[in-house]
């Protein structure tokens, strides 16, 4: 059993990496804490189960419950915001910490079990791209059909993507976790 994968990514930072077969292990023999770093509505729609939820970007190592001498495997959608947390987790002192390769992603194509909610909404990411697409696709369905001037609606939204994407503000994410089906309670949680 291969625990740990040195990918370039990891030699260069210096981070343990474990594959999600031998993660899955750890967990069942609760030789592990794994933390979800993704935000409350992605973890809220599906995670491995047991998983602590401490999204990054509130993220405090302070808030990992005792892991009782575990280790501690950080877990993602693929990879990457593990890799900023464990960062966080070493400049803080707590020890024994692995990014699972991959993310959630690799440990579903691993065949591997999460807990799946579908009554829960979807990401607020996945919604921002619904609607951004249908808006766009509405205002040049309609700058076909109706007038030119519809264009503009698909201009706005693709400035408002770009807008996002150099400021990593977003409105339309902002404007949909106000709306009802995305109200949730919890910032930290727990299976």
């Amino acid at each position: 059993m291969t625990v740990m994968n040195t990918t370039a990514e990891s030699r260069r930072n210096k981070l343990a990496t474990i594959e999600p077969d031998a993660a899955n292990q750890w967990r069942e023999q609760n030789e592990a804490v794994f933390v979800d770093v993704r935000e409350q509505d992605e973890h809220a729609r599906e995670r491995i189960a047991g998983s602590v939820l401490i999204p990054l970007s509130t993220f405090d190592p302070s808030k990992l419950p005792n892991a009782h001498g575990n280790k501690i495997v950080v877990v993602c959608q693929s990879g990457q915001r593990s890799i900023d947390a464990a960062h966080r987790f070493a400049a803080a002192g707590v020890g024994d910490v692995h990014v699972l390769a991959g993310g959630l992603s690799k440990w579903r194509q691993s065949g591997l079990p999460t807990h799946v909610n579908r009554s829960a909404p979807l990401p607020i990411m996945r919604q921002v791209q619904i609607a951004a697409g249908s808006l766009v696709l509405l205002g040049v369905v309609l700058g076909v059909v109706a007038s030119q001037w519809w264009l503009i609606l698909s201009g706005f939204v693709g400035a408002g993507l770009v807008f996002a994407g150099i400021s990593g503000f977003c409105g339309m994410a902002n404007l949909l976790r106000l709306m009802p089906w995305n109200r949730t309670s919890a910032s930290c949680t727990t299976d």
